[in-house]
Formats: C-alpha cells, structure tokens, sequence
C-alpha cells in the first residue's frame, strides 16, 4: 500500500511541475503570440533572420551601382559559436534566393563555402576524347566575386529572475568589397527567447 502511495504521489508531482514549468516563448515586441517550438533554433528564426538581413542589405543601397552591370557575390565564411548543430546552408540559402529575385545583384557558386564544384570538374575534360570539346565552357569565362558576405551566429545563455533560462541568439554579417578589403555593410538580428530551465537547447 505504501508503495502505491508513493507512486501516486510522484506521478503527481511530475505532473504538478511539468505544467507549472514555464513555456518556451519569444522575446520582444510583437512575438508573444508565437511560442517556439524550442529553445533552440528552428526554421521560423532563420527565417527571420534572413529577411531581416536581406532587407537591411537591400535598403542600405550598398548593391546598387552607376554602370549597367551586376555586382557579383560570394558566400564566405559563417561560423556557428554556439552550442548547436547548425545547417548554416538554411541561412545563407533563403539570403542568396532573395538577393538573386531582387535583381541587385548575383551570386557565384564556382567560390566559397557554398560552392558547386560542378564548373571545375566540368572544366578537367579539356582534352579528353570522350567528350566533344566545343560542348565543355571555354576558358576566361568564370566571374570572379568582387563581394563577400561571410558571418556568425553567436550564443548566451542567463537566467531570469524566475529562474528561467534566457537565450540570446545574434545573427551577424558582414559584406565586404574583395577589391578594397573593406565593410561595406553590417547587421545584427537577435532572437530572444525563455523558457524552462529544465529545456534542453542543443
């Protein structure tokens, strides 16, 4: 008897604290009605974070120019300092989709961190018999980037006066001018959430 009183009492308390714990929910104007799913992040803050960046780059006029040519961008570098596995391809992704339909400029895939090796490899048939030369891309045709976006998502994690956990997610990135080496823009989106200290981030 004393064994099932015991058991009661602990799948109550179970109970009890698991739905007095405190919901994952966004931080900031305008998100309250939208919990994630995690404290972690998901598919809605890249997302965010991309239109946001996008949005930023293409108001700041940095893509414009005076000729009637396009400037031409590589995907550098974007470090993930934080304490989850991140796919940082669903970033830069939904970035190089929405600079390519605003017309601004275009995007290499032949260098960076995002390349497509398919431009080199096609290139090494030069000579071989087996395929017809006048169907392999000539030489002298690859457009060299003279624009690099390259990045970081950075983490951290405190506590709240509830004993929550706080998390603080900053997308940073940079676009540089290849030829000068110099910034020629820079943002920041954050994404803020709180949730139960017992949630798992990573």
């Amino acid at each position: 008897m004393k064994k099932i009183r015991f058991l009661v009492v602990t799948i109550f308390l179970i109970v009890f604290f698991t739905a007095c714990s405190t919901k994952s929910h966004y931080v900031g104007e305008g998100t309250k009605e939208k919990s994630p799913i995690t404290l972690g992040l998901d598919s809605r803050d890249f997302e965010k974070a991309a239109s946001n960046m996008v949005k930023s780059l293409l108001e700041s006029g940095t893509l414009n120019r005076n000729d009637t040519n396009k400037s031409v961008l590589m995907i550098s570098d974007i470090l993930n300092d934080t304490t989850q596995r991140v796919n940082v391809k669903m970033l830069t992704k939904k970035i190089r989709v929405a600079i390519l339909k605003s017309g601004k400029a275009i995007v290499t895939t032949a260098l960076g961190t995002q390349r497509d090796d398919t431009a080199q490899e096609v290139r090494k048939l030069r000579g071989n018999e087996e395929f017809r030369q006048d169907t392999i891309a000539k030489k002298h045709t690859l457009y060299a980037p003279n624009l690099s976006l390259s990045g970081e998502i950075l983490q951290r994690v405190s506590r709240t006066d509830d004993d929550d956990q706080y998390v603080e997610y900053y997308f940073q990135m940079t676009l540089t001018n290849i030829e000068s080496g110099l910034a020629i823009w820079e943002d920041e989106t954050i994404i803020e959430k709180v949730g139960s200290n017992d949630s798992v981030i990573w």
